[in-house]
């Protein structure tokens, strides 16, 4: 079956990779776009764009109906679902078939089965992968995952039974944190895949996140695209990722290969689909889930094997064997692959919508740059964070690091919040680059601290925009770095965030960024004391906290469930 026309039913950097690889098959590419995404890279890449009205992703980019319409108004005959939004969504799998359109990823009944967390678990139970305890149903109330802590212990693992990503996922240590924590994991989950039952697990301290990528076509074929890891993440979103996994006991290594391909066989699974598991700080490994879907990470696998992951998904779904049927890929050198988000490492990764002013990009031997963005491109705050990945490869663990350390010193973006800052202090650190992996799954929450590579006090100063001089001392060059607005003022220069930066009054208490007000933790006219969490707000797919700049009487100015704009004033202290 040869494959004409696919609609892209997704955006961003995904959506692009997409269309990119679609073109190289000589396949039409369909890209579709909301309101916010107007003018978007994803739309200009494709062959065409249709207009999916509306802002939020339910609105858009989830909406079934409309998806489907467009395919067929612009004559597609695939439909290729990305990562996030509807990717694993066996419903949606199954309109589309109906619709007369080849799916492109697994089985309808395998994401059924699979993407089901707690269904998954139970393969995994029968083919033999060892597991962490959990419940074998979704939790009605928070009161079983109480009761679940009480007989297995804490800490506990609350997850979205149907999503991934990190989101809907919260680790609770406190058990008077469990009912909270219940409730904004559901919220979480539903806000990002329409679904908000919830499981929950015995959570394992300081696991390593190690995954296997899994590739099969309809001929019988289950290959593994060897291991990565991706341990270093914030609120268990992952940040960086490698291939292959370092650090690993052969033992290790085959248990959690062979047990992926053992699940998919038993699964009848086909397509792209990764495997994931943790390994526990005494070597155990223990099954966490399968992700029925092309993975954001793929091309950090992509790098050390050499396989197009997206071009052998089209080949499956067209019937097709692998292209390297009847044997895995040798792995080749290592790779590093470093998530570029909108999000500000002073402010605990929040996220930063607005328009990019600069987005200048790394070349150089083994670098690859996958980014659904430009100069000029604005990041809504209706959707993640995700502005692209950098991909560095190296013929070594060591040289991929120092490939990296120079790639990440080159890229520059200016106009939204970054988290270049973050990996470049990774990229130095002893934990993440020494002879063995001391990042665990919560390490940068606990254990991170944004440096500037100044003076603690000046950490505000991080995210300045800085014109570079160069000067010749002794007849040596030297570069020099200086804060534009240092440059403009004349005389030193207040952070971004300062009071002296301006907000209206020094009463108010406002969103950084535009979100919705999911939750006020305090009532109109309670006293409040600097540091107390007054609100829970919720933009780019995540949840965030809002705390009182000082002490004082407050009073709120907007309503739970309202939408704000950002710097706009919530509530006043008094």
């Amino acid at each position: 079956m040869k494959l004409k026309a696919v609609l892209i039913a997704n955006r961003g950097e995904i959506a692009v990779r997409i269309a990119r690889t679609a073109r190289d098959l000589g396949i039409r590419s369909i890209a579709v776009y909301s309101e916010p995404d107007t003018g978007a890279l994803h739309t200009q890449i494709a062959d065409e764009a249709y207009l999916l009205p509306g802002k939020t992703s339910a609105e858009t980019y989830m909406n079934i109906p409309a998806l489907i319409d467009i395919a067929h108004r612009a004559g597609a005959d695939c439909l290729h679902p990305g990562y996030g939004f509807l990717s694993e969504n066996a419903d949606f799998a199954r309109t589309v078939q109906d619709a007369g359109l080849t799916w492109i990823g697994p089985a309808p009944e395998s994401i059924e089965l699979l993407g089901d967390k707690l269904a998954a678990r139970s393969v995994a139970v029968e083919v033999g992968a060892p597991l962490a305890p959990g419940t074998s149903e979704p939790l009605e109330t928070w009161e079983q995952a109480r009761d679940f802590a009480a007989e297995h212990g804490m800490p506990i693992a609350i997850k979205a039974a149907f999503g991934g990503g990190g989101r809907g996922l919260k680790v609770v240590f406190d058990e008077a944190d469990i009912e909270e924590g219940f409730n904004s994991a559901g919220r979480e989950a539903r806000e990002a895949f329409g679904r908000g039952e919830c499981y929950v697990e015995k959570f394992l301290t300081h696991p390593r996140h190690v995954e296997a990528q899994v590739i099969a076509d309809t001929h019988g074929n289950v290959a593994v695209l060897g291991t990565r890891d991706c341990s270093t993440q914030r609120r268990f979103q992952k940040l960086i990722e490698e291939a292959p996994a370092p650090f690993l006991t052969d033992e290790q290594r085959r248990s959690i290969e062979e047990g992926a391909r053992a699940i998919c066989e038993k699964a009848g699974y086909v397509s792209a689909g990764t495997v994931e598991y943790i390994v526990s700080e005494d070597g155990t490994v223990s099954f966490l889930e399968v992700n029925t879907r092309v993975q954001v990470e793929h091309p950090v696998t992509e790098a050390v094997t050499g396989v197009d992951i997206i071009a052998e998904q089209f080949r499956v779904a067209a019937g097709e064997k692998l292209s390297f049927a009847g044997t895995d890929p040798e792995i080749s050198g290592h790779a590093f692959e470093f998530r570029i988000n909108a999000e500000d490492v002073t402010n605990g990764f929040a996220p930063s919508p607005g328009t990019i002013t600069r987005f200048d990009v790394p070349t150089g031997p083994g670098v690859r740059i996958d980014t659904g963005v430009r100069t000029g491109t604005t990041i809504p705050a209706y959707y993640d964070s995700l502005m692209g990945k950098l991909v560095v490869w190296g013929p070594d663990r060591d040289t991929a690091l120092r490939r990296a350390q120079q790639a990440l010193a080159e890229f520059a973006i200016e106009g939204v919040r970054s988290v270049l800052p973050f990996h470049r202090d990774m990229v130095t650190a002893p934990e993440l680059t020494g002879d063995s992996l001391e990042v665990y799954t919560d390490w940068v929450d606990h254990n991170y601290t944004p440096s500037a590579r100044q003076q603690v006090e000046d950490i505000g100063h991080i995210y300045d925009e800085r014109a570079s001089i160069v000067i010749e001392i002794d007849g040596k060059l030297h570069t020099i770095g200086i804060p534009v607005a240092l440059l403009n003022s004349g005389g030193p220069a207040a952070p971004a965030d300062s009071p002296a930066a301006g907000t209206d009054s020094a009463n108010a208490v406002t969103s950084k960024y535009e979100a919705t007000i999911v939750e006020w933790l305090v009532s109109d006219g309670d006293k409040v004391a600097a540091g107390d969490a007054i609100a829970t707000i919720e933009a780019m797919k995540m949840e965030s906290t809002i705390t009182a700049p000082r002490g004082g009487t407050i009073s709120l100015a907007a309503a739970q469930g309202e939408r704000v704009t950002a710097n706009a004033t919530i509530a006043t202290i008094a």
